[in-house]
């Protein structure tokens, strides 16, 4: 499979226009039975890979997804992840604050579910809500009693995207690898998937008055997500803007992209020593009698 990654990626200090940057590019499938090809070599490419990070034990995986409504976040996640341990991988996913969570600081509650070394982490929404739905809908702030009042002008927004920029410069430095994906889903495409999730009896739980009503700001929300992505992409922390239109594409490409971040570590079993292999004879021996 040839997916070039580096052009969906967001180069530090890119300035994004999302009306530039596609949501749908020809497929890397030639028909569904070529694309479930494709997706079964990857899974098992990225089972390997997660083995190999649990062994080496030397560095985290954290997976970020941000989009629009009925942007496929879910279904990237249950496809392409599909293949990896349980034990070696968590999903979470953050909804509206509780009580707690409003009395700390904004990246208080998913700094608590990081991944630990040797496992994957996989936020389904994150830290950047407090950019994105919270830069649309700044009376949310109020319920945060952030110190600054009711001063929510620019210099508020660039100090949470620094906030944002030095935590991940630490978790790098720390040995976590964070690759942030965002589905770039068109307005057309949307409306088609909230249509068929009325249409369709058994998608009808997916769907709610509060997405339609979300759909009125999207001008609004592809401003956020401009500004986010121009501000919080860097070399070791980057932005995928990851064309969504086509389901089966998009996981594809994110699953190319996870397996190649997780190949450039450059890892490896841990060696058994002289003395650990005379253990391990010894071992095998008793086993023998």
């Amino acid at each position: 499979m040839k997916i070039k990654t580096k052009q969906f990626r967001v180069e530090e200090g890119e300035k994004v226009d999302l009306g530039k940057k596609p949501t749908k590019v020809d497929p890397f499938y030639e028909s569904k039975e070529h694309y479930h090809e494709l997706l079964r070599s990857q899974v098992e490419r990225l089972s390997d890979l997660q083995q190999l990070l649990y062994a080496s034990n030397r560095h985290a995986i954290l997976l970020i997804f941000q989009a629009m409504d009925a942007a496929g976040k879910d279904g990237v996640i249950r496809h392409v992840m599909s293949g990896v341990n349980p034990q070696g991988c968590q999903v979470f996913s953050f909804k509206h604050p509780s009580a707690t969570e409003l009395q700390h600081d904004f990246l208080w509650r998913t700094t608590r579910d990081l991944p630990e070394r040797g496992r994957i982490g996989i936020f389904n929404r994150s830290y950047y809500e407090e950019v994105l739905i919270v830069r649309v809908h700044p009376d949310i702030l109020q319920s945060e009693a952030v110190p600054n009042g009711e001063n929510f002008g620019k210099s508020f927004w660039h100090k949470r995207y620094r906030s944002i920029r030095d935590l991940e410069q630490h978790l790098h430095a720390n040995g976590t690898r964070i690759v942030k994906f965002f589905l770039h889903l068109s307005k057309d495409e949307q409306r088609k998937r909230f249509l068929a999730r009325i249409d369709e009896p058994e998608k009808n739980w997916k769907f709610s008055a509060a997405d339609l009503e979300e759909r009125q700001y999207w001008d609004d929300y592809m401003d956020a997500y401009e500004k986010c992505l121009s501000e919080t992409s860097t070399e070791d922390s980057p932005w995928y803007a990851v064309p969504a239109d086509d389901k089966e594409n998009a996981r594809l490409i994110v699953s190319q992209v996870i397996a190649e971040t997780m190949e450039s570590l450059k890892m490896s079993y841990p060696e058994t020593t002289s003395d650990r292999r005379k253990e391990l004879l010894r071992m095998r021996e008793q086993l023998l009698k």
